[in-house]
């Protein structure tokens, strides 16, 4: 893969919300299975040590960023993390984020938590407050069902990233809240935020972005890294599913039957959703590059009502078409032609990940379309 080498712009460093002080109570980093701690939400001889120790993979805590016409370190298919926080984008290159998993930042008052986990595939965004706490993320070296565990560095709990919970220590049982984020080809999110910032490669650390460090991971055939439960048998364990949950329902869009349809609707909980795939996205865990793994596309997930009205859409080679104005709408949501152009349409908090993981923290999760 030849080299990409980032231009001589300086990285901008925006201000930085500060985390409260940490505080004086016992740590899960070293005592896990102490019964001074809280009841547990799971046993903690499942935790698994993922290899590094603790902060062994380093978070990105003074993340600096680049205008999006001043970046030219990332191919147009390659994939990138896309937040917006009170009208506010950013894209994280998942170059860097393969290396580093989270990064801790402010998006206008709001701290946040940006995370990737390579081993599920998974990409989640959390609010970093919690009550009168502004808390802070690094890795704790620990893995449960072959995801990231994270902790805070406040109180040094245990949490998952998967489930944004709290499960071993003493915040156990808290819930961090969660903002809808999606991963999308580099070119997609460029045209779309011009006026974006996207994180550099700047991150104080020496590491080789734009490479992969888990070439051929994502292989259908292939076993999840020291996943010890059993895989639910209705996908293989490394199926791509697009996943979407609220309190009382789970539900696993299949990719593949995604990828064909270009649109899937699905009943969430009582309330019509509407998931899209585009393809021109690249898998960062197939190739040894970051930019070169297979096409695997970009996931979104809406309500369908727009303008007053209910919406029904198809993938058309410009974009998604809906049936009822005519208008076209981009992969996040915003109608940029037609009747409708500028309404948005609501984001619905979505994952891409493997079943394996899915399954093991939704155990009750339906199949659309079912394996039947």
């Amino acid at each position: 893969m030849e080299a990409i080498t980032e231009s001589t712009a300086v990285p901008v460093t925006v201000p930085q919300i500060a985390s409260t002080p940490d505080e004086d109570v016992i740590s899960a980093i070293d005592s896990a299975g102490d019964d001074r701690h809280p009841e547990p939400l799971i046993d903690p001889d499942d935790l698994r040590s993922g290899g590094p120790p603790p902060d062994g993979i380093p978070a990105i805590d003074e993340p600096t960023f680049l205008p999006t016409d001043e970046v030219d370190f990332l191919s147009d298919e390659e994939p990138v993390l896309s937040l917006e926080v009170e009208g506010e984008s950013r894209a994280y290159p998942v170059q860097v984020m393969i290396w580093h998993e989270i990064a801790n930042d402010t998006i206008g008052d709001v701290p946040v938590a940006v995370t990737y986990c390579p081993l599920c595939n998974s990409a989640i965004a959390y609010d970093r407050r919690l009550g009168d706490r502004v808390l802070d993320f690094g890795t704790s070296g620990l893995l449960y069902n072959s995801a990231l565990v994270m902790y805070d560095r406040q109180t040094e709990s245990l949490w998952s990233h998967f489930t944004g919970e709290a499960f071993v220590v003493f915040l156990t049982g808290e819930q961090l809240d969660i903002f809808p984020m999606s991963t999308v080809s580099w070119a997609d999110w460029r045209d779309a935020n011009p006026d974006g910032l996207v994180l550099s490669r700047e991150t104080g650390h020496d590491r080789d972005y734009g490479v992969n460090p888990y070439p051929g991971y994502d292989e259908i055939g292939n076993n999840p890294f020291l996943f010890d439960g059993e895989v639910d048998d209705r996908l293989p364990a490394m199926q791509r599913v697009i996943g979407l949950e609220t309190d009382d329902d789970s539900v696993a869009v299949r990719l593949d039957a995604a990828t064909e349809a270009g649109v899937v609707e699905i009943d969430l909980d009582g309330e019509p959703v509407v998931v899209w795939l585009e393809p021109g996205t690249t898998s960062a865990l197939d190739g040894g590059g970051v930019d070169t793994g297979r096409d695997v596309g970009a996931s979104a997930a809406f309500r369908p009502r727009a303008g007053g009205q209910d919406l029904t859409f198809r993938r058309t080679d410009a974009g998604f078409v809906d049936d009822q104005t005519s208008s076209t709408w981009d992969i996040f949501g915003e109608a940029v032609d037609g009747p409708l152009e500028g309404e948005r349409l609501e984001a619905v908090p979505h994952l891409d990940t493997f079943w394996f993981a899915w399954a093991a923290f939704e155990t009750e999760t339906r199949i659309v379309p079912d394996e039947e």
